[in-house]
């Protein structure tokens, strides 16, 4: 299942990869023989996608890799990792395409792009929300922050599509009614697109740095996986648990406790049929580590289905 997982991750990094680099090489050519300054810059963005996409690739081939001594919890956090990489591209480029755009500005600007540049920004407009959909819904599925990250990048995309847009527009509004002063919507417009792609790059940065630092799911996020333990006989409550996140899945360290009466071997037992319960309950989970404590009043989760009382022979069995 996990792999699984990692092949359907893997295939949506691919289609960001073909994706940006279809749409970059369309704007980057139609950017330059149109003269626009502001389809440029989206090219650009759509240049770096292509890198940021292949950072998650790595980072998901990465975290496949199974634990060995050196990282006996796995190699997810490579995802993280790789999340961090592509927020980075992203305030790398915001900077390139503000300074390209300052330039064009101060440099004056004689006429507008070509008509047929709108084409070009419509298309990458359509293509580019198709794309963030398919990868955020993709990466919401997975648990995967990485293609989350990615997704986001989309997104900007088409932001920085729609400034584009308003820029060749009014550009050529500008030449078609003998207004100069239009023909500097173009580089403003890339210049916008600059502001969105660093406004964007500096929360994904915060968030994979968030992400990376041993981050456990909060208490909401965890509830039903409290719950599944508490449903499996034998246990009475739930001390602590605590489900940590690698990339596209969890890793789970439960302390129950149990009917002190008991044997160790039983306890055991039990522990066991957490651990199988959950993996096989909740497909993110990859690993389950179990501490099985006697049974003492007063931790926060309770099964209403175990009592510590001769009349509940399940206990012991």
């Amino acid at each position: 299942m996990r792999n699984e997982r990692s092949a359907k991750a893997e295939a949506g990094a691919w289609v960001g990869i073909i994706g940006n680099l279809l749409l970059a090489v369309m704007k980057g050519i139609v950017g330059w023989y149109s003269g626009s300054k502001a389809l440029l810059a989206d090219a650009f963005h759509s240049a770096s996608d292509i890198a940021g996409s292949l950072a998650v690739l790595v980072g998901i081939r990465a975290a496949r890799i199974p634990p060995d001594k050196d990282h006996p919890y796995g190699h997810g956090k490579a995802e993280s990792i790789a999340a961090i990489v592509v927020s980075l591209l992203l305030v790398f480029v915001g900077f390139e395409i503000a300074r390209s755009s300052i330039l064009a500005i101060f440099s004056g600007v004689h006429e507008a792009p070509q008509g047929y540049a709108v084409l070009a920004i419509l298309i990458s407009i359509i293509v580019k929300e198709a794309m963030f959909q398919y990868k955020y819904r993709l990466g919401r599925k997975l648990g995967s922050q990485a293609l989350i990250a990615n997704a986001w990048e989309h997104r900007s995309d088409v932001y920085s599509s729609l400034a584009a847009l308003v820029g060749v527009g009014g550009a050529l509004v500008g030449e078609w009614q003998h207004l100069p002063w239009l023909l500097y919507l173009d580089p403003l417009a890339g210049l916008v697109v600059a502001v969105l792609v660093l406004r964007m790059g500096y929360r994904l940065v915060n968030e994979a740095i968030h992400n990376t630092m041993d981050h456990v799911l909060h208490e909401e996020d965890s509830k039903e996986l409290v719950d599944a333990v508490l449903s499996v006989a034998g246990v009475i409550e739930v001390d602590e648990l605590r489900a940590r996140e690698h990339g596209h899945y969890v890793i789970v360290d439960v302390k129950l406790s149990v009917n002190p009466r008991i044997s160790v071997l039983e306890g055991h037992r039990i522990g066991k049929r957490v651990k199988q319960h959950l993996m096989s309950q909740f497909t993110h989970v990859s690993d389950v580590f179990i501490h099985v404590n006697p049974y003492d009043p007063g931790f926060p989760y309770k099964s209403n289905n175990h009592m510590l009382d001769d009349d509940h022979p399940t206990l012991l069995q």
